[in-house]
């Protein structure tokens, strides 16, 4: 191990609480060129983020997060704060010259996504955005095992999360409830399913999406953001998935899922079964003679490198959950916020289609016709105005 590097969290909600943790585990998990030093955590409640300085093993604490910024001590600024400040804080930490790692989703809205993305290609700055479940071993080795040709031909992916956040009525209406801060369920849970459908399927050409509000006030104040989301998407390739969030749904606190279907066999990930997969391979004859269909897929369950592969145990490179905060300090390929200005864009335009009867054949062109089934094409840049 060379040294040490800087860490200044900004926001000691849970998720500076679990970022911290993370980063005071990591030289634990892996072996690493740099020692990770909680340096400063800023917030808002001096006597909150004094507290939480002391609990999370930080040297130091501020109120404002521009005076983490500065701090010569501070190489790396994690961002954990509401979405919507997400874009501002990474702009100025990249013109300070200092990396930049930014929970998800990386902004509210596609042009403050690509000013964040703008701001660090100029700068030269190391970045990243938390899309952590890339390294759950599991679904590594599902993305492997779509690589070495285990489903053939990807014809369909569908994904969904489901969560029970807001199923009570009675709660009081705070950041999440607000659009322009806590962005949208599309942009909490769907950028992650964005995310990996992307990396296990390629590129998303077009999406069609539709949004539902049931809960419109809370404590006297209306709820702007969607409480339950889908969208129909076409992938570049061909392939078309459907992609489900909702924070309505009882008793599914946490039901995240994700399944490809290719012309030679299916991968099912389920977060309930963190550490399997199901893999039904339609290249052997596995007929089931009590039903006379297909048999049952086998579970796959990840193995350390060491493992090598024994029957129906496939060996992935990563043996246990580290932390991305892990991937990004010790050297390994984290997500980029280049990269990631992809599920924004996706999100923009699924939550334009959810509007009644609209329809965009091309965003760049302004050109807008008004059909029952709306599909916004994804364009590579910040669209022009349409009209209706």
């Amino acid at each position: 191990m060379s040294g040490e590097v800087g860490i200044g969290i900004v926001g000691y909600g849970i998720m500076g609480k679990a970022h911290s943790y993370g980063y005071t585990v990591a030289p634990v998990m892996r072996r690493l060129r740099h020692r990770p030093r909680l340096r400063v955590i800023s917030g808002r409640d001096k006597q909150k983020v004094d507290a939480a300085a002391v609990a999370y093993g930080v040297d130091g604490s501020v109120i404002d997060w521009r005076d983490l910024v500065r701090r010569p001590e501070v190489d790396i600024v994690d961002i954990c704060t509401p979405p919507g400040t997400h874009a501002e804080i990474a702009i100025a930490a990249a013109a300070a010259g200092k990396a930049v790692i930014c929970e998800k989703p990386l902004a509210v809205t596609y042009p403050q996504a690509a000013s964040a993305v703008d701001a660090a290609g100029k700068a030269r700055v190391l970045n990243a955005v938390g899309f952590n479940y890339r390294s759950l071993p599991a679904v590594s080795l599902m993305k492997r095992m779509i690589g070495e040709g285990a489903v053939g031909k990807i014809r369909l992916l569908r994904a969904t999360w489901l969560s029970d956040e807001f199923v009570d009525p009675t709660i009081p209406f705070d950041w999440r409830f607000d659009r322009s801060m806590g962005g949208t369920t599309i942009a909490d849970l769907g950028s992650h399913l964005i995310d990996l459908a992307t990396w296990m399927a390629g590129p998303i050409a077009e999406v069609s999406g539709q949004s539902e509000t049931f809960i419109r006030q809370r404590s006297d104040k209306a709820v702007t953001v969607d409480e339950a989301s889908a969208a129909l998407v076409r992938f570049e390739s061909g392939a078309r998935g459907v992609l489900e969030m909702a924070r309505v749904a009882v008793r599914r606190p946490c039901d995240f899922t994700i399944e490809v279907n290719g012309d030679r066999g299916t991968l099912v990930f389920e977060y309930a079964r963190l550490n399997e997969l199901l893999h039904g391979d339609g290249g052997t004859d596995r007929s089931c003679t009590a039903c006379g269909g297909s048999a049952p897929s086998s579970r796959v369950i990840p193995t350390p490198p060491t493992g090598g592969r024994s029957g129906r145990v496939w060996a992935t490179d990563r043996a246990s959950s580290t932390t991305w905060a892990t991937c990004s300090i010790g050297g390994r390929t984290a997500r980029g916020i280049r990269t990631s200005r992809r599920a924004p864009r996706c999100r923009r335009c699924a939550t334009r289609s959810s509007a009644p009867r609209r329809r965009a054949d091309g965003l760049t062109s302004g050109r807008l016709s008004v059909k029952p089934y709306p599909t916004w094409r994804l364009c590579r840049r910040p669209p022009q105005p349409v009209g209706r």
